[in-house]
């Protein structure tokens, strides 16, 4: 089986969010269960074409509404999935990823772009998987192609991954016809309550829709969570899988990370604490083993629970523990974090940065991990945490119920509250700090269980090619 990967982000080329790291990492566990997987991304100015030996295949030029363009062909390989690059520098060359004006333009042109460069590279995918609203048109236009009669596609199927419902691609109707190029035949599919509505036009038209968990899976039916597509996906739902997201687990391991004071695994667990003792003098928190660290590595979004956080500060810091919280975001939640480690210096750090070593430190110091999400589809850092053994505590909701098991005094890897509320949260956090000071024990065994937790992609990847077996 073939399967042709068509994202607007993939590791270690170009990350913005949790996307990056499924893209950097789904291919590569396909190839393992003997799936030929295949990336296409933009090529932007922010990438290292040296670094990664990205080199110049050739170039075709790509009819978009009214609009000939250039589209250049550059083509990698690393640990045996070829990745290839849509080149335009009018597009690509930018100060940013995403959050421009003519975004809608950019990923039309890079969606029709990633197909009609297959004949060019001699490669016929069975699967064409977009993801997210950035590809959302690549769905779109391969059913195109199909209707025209373009033998090439004919037997090519599709599917639209959803990794946050949220971010839907709407723009004016207009851009239909002028800027996209698609004619009236698609004006039922893509417009919606008044907008074009790109996600929306993929979930009809892809033989497939998957999302990152099988709680979200459940949860975008709800209009609390679907922002407006809910009836929609309830019509297409037979058509929906939810495959929760694994992790690269060789670049996540707690053995091997280079970016971490002190290297452990299970059969060393008590080595862990050492990265702690170098975090809080690196921090000049007070160095103490004993005192609990709970840490965060989050955008500062609504989405995220940080509210619940900045309401109940003062609180949780009352339960013995020091708060380490890293990540950037919303400018308001920026400098109220920034006046809370200033309030309260002796026991709170707010790094507002984005630094991969940094996040290495925070998930490897820390004794747990909070993740109050409002919503998460999936969410890789309670993943992540647990591959160094920090014992996640979150709300349950979307992925964050598929992969924290609450603990029951034998079985389970954290601490975890059902509604969405600083107390409640806080109730999370109360019975987390007794286990770390009344229950060693216990809290010896969640460690054990959260780092023993099989987050590899393994059984994901397995359950995608059912998903695809089941069209092709």
């Amino acid at each position: 089986m073939k399967v042709l990967f068509v994202a607007a982000e993939a590791a270690p080329f170009v990350k913005v969010g949790g996307l990056g790291d499924v893209i950097g990492s789904l291919p590569k566990a396909l190839q393992d269960e003997s799936v030929e997987a295949r990336v296409v991304l933009p090529l932007y100015s922010s990438i290292d074409r040296e670094k990664y030996n990205i080199e110049y295949r050739q170039h075709i030029f790509i009819n978009l509404g009214w609009r000939t363009v250039y589209c250049g062909i550059f083509e990698t390989e690393i640990d045996g999935v070829k990745y290839y690059f849509i080149d335009n520098e009018q597009y690509f060359n930018r100060d940013s990823v995403y959050g421009q004006t003519d975004d809608g333009e950019r990923f039309a042109f890079f969606s029709k772009a990633a197909l009609e460069i297959l004949p060019h590279i001699e490669y016929k995918p069975d699967v064409l998987n977009a993801n997210d609203w950035h590809t959302a048109l690549s769905v779109i236009y391969l059913d195109d192609l199909k209707s025209r009669g373009e033998n090439f596609y004919s037997n090519i199927k599709s599917v639209i991954s959803i990794h946050n419902i949220e971010f839907q691609g709407k723009f004016n109707p207009y851009d239909m016809g002028y800027l996209f190029g698609l004619d009236n035949k698609y004006f039922d599919a893509l417009i919606y309550n008044g907008d074009l509505n790109l996600l929306k036009g993929a979930i009809q038209l892809a033989d497939r829709i998957s999302t990152v968990s099988e709680t979200y899976a459940h949860e975008i039916l709800d209009p609390y969570f679907s922002y407006g597509l809910d009836s929609i996906l309830k019509i297409e739902q037979g058509k929906l899988h939810g495959i929760v997201n694994g992790l690269d687990i060789d670049k996540f391991n707690s053995k091997t990370d280079k970016q971490i004071y002190q290297n452990f695994d299970l059969k060393t667990l008590k080595n862990k604490v050492q990265n702690k003792l170098k975090f809080q003098e690196e921090m000049s928190l007070e160095v103490n083993e004993n005192i609990p660290m709970i840490g965060m590595v989050t955008r500062l979004t609504h989405q995220k629970g940080i509210d619940l956080v900045l309401n109940v500060a003062d609180q949780i810091l009352k339960s013995g523990v020091q708060l380490v919280i890293l990540g950037t975001g919303d400018r308001h939640y920026e400098d109220a974090l920034r006046s809370l480690e200033h309030r309260r210096h002796d026991k709170v750090r707010s790094l507002i940065m984005f630094s991969s070593e940094m996040s290495s430190k925070v998930y490897s110091s820390c004794d747990m991990f909070l993740m109050p999400s409002k919503t998460e589809p999936c969410g890789l850092s309670q993943l992540i945490s647990m591959r160094y053994a920090t014992v996640p505590i979150v709300h349950r909701v979307g992925g964050l119920r598929d992969t924290v098991e609450p603990f029951d005094g034998k079985n389970g890897t954290g601490f975890t509250f059902e509604s969405f509320d600083a107390y409640d949260m806080l109730d999370a956090i109360y019975r987390a700090t007794y286990c770390y000071y009344q229950e060693r024990h216990n809290w010896n065994k969640i460690m054990k269980n959260a780092i023993n937790q099989d987050v590899s992609w393994k059984k994901s990847a397995l359950k995608y090619i059912d998903m695809y077996n089941e069209i092709v």
